[in-house]
């Protein structure tokens, strides 16, 4: 494989930002209508890393430890979604999401399965927007609540300086009028991103097709 195959072209790279956008933007309305309030994002950032860079990425942003809900995908290309919050937020989270209807007992109780699912919903929908917009269907694992830093949260080998580069996208959300923030992040390996950047070219070519 040559760098070729995996650099993305500006067009590619505004054509997969795009993509991502959208998807997420599905995601962020339903986790509009599962806490009732509005969810504020930024622009989608997209970046050819190693597996340390995208763990400091995080790291740097939050001190403190992390909780996550993991999910891989595959299919045409395959890799891993991450639902990141700092751990002090997933409470708030969860209250959000059952509409602080519930005791404090009442809400640790239901932690995990309410991460479980609000990162079930908010990962799927995003997954399979873009696989939709890109003509292809991806399948996604069971999702699991991860706990620790950003180097375990991505499995950073410390022994492993060079353990490959991967794509790494991430966009930070928050939700307005709750003490609510976190990232949803995607690590790729480099197959799969070339296979991912000919999926983008063929996007690009409908588009411009339909333009035409």
């Amino acid at each position: 494989m040559t760098t070729d195959d995996i650099l993305l072209r500006e067009l590619e790279r505004d054509a997969l930002t795009e993509i991502v956008n959208i998807g997420v933007g599905r995601a962020a309305s339903n986790l509009r209508k599962m806490v009732g309030g509005q969810v504020l994002l930024s622009v989608p950032a997209i970046e050819i890393v190693s597996q340390p860079r995208a763990a400091r990425l995080i790291s740097e942003r939050e001190e403190a430890d992390l909780v996550a809900v993991r999910q891989d995908f595959s299919g045409a290309f395959s890799g891993r979604a991450l639902l990141i919050f700092p751990e002090t937020k997933s409470l708030e989270l969860v209250r959000a999401v059952t509409h602080d209807e519930l005791s404090v007992e009442e809400v640790l109780e239901m932690e995990h399965e309410a991460l479980a699912e609000t990162g079930n919903v908010i990962l799927n929908s995003c997954l399979a927007t873009m696989a939709n917009m890109l003509k292809r269907s991806l399948s996604m694992t069971i999702p699991e609540v991860v706990r620790g830093n950003g180097a375990s949260l991505f499995e950073v080998i410390e022994d492993e300086p060079d353990a490959g580069l991967v794509l790494f996208l991430y966009i930070d959300f928050s939700v307005r009028d709750r003490d609510i923030r976190g990232y949803i992040a995607m690590l790729m390996s480099l197959p799969s991103l070339a296979v991912l950047k000919e999926l983008v070219g063929e996007f690009i070519e409908r588009v411009v097709g339909e333009d035409g």
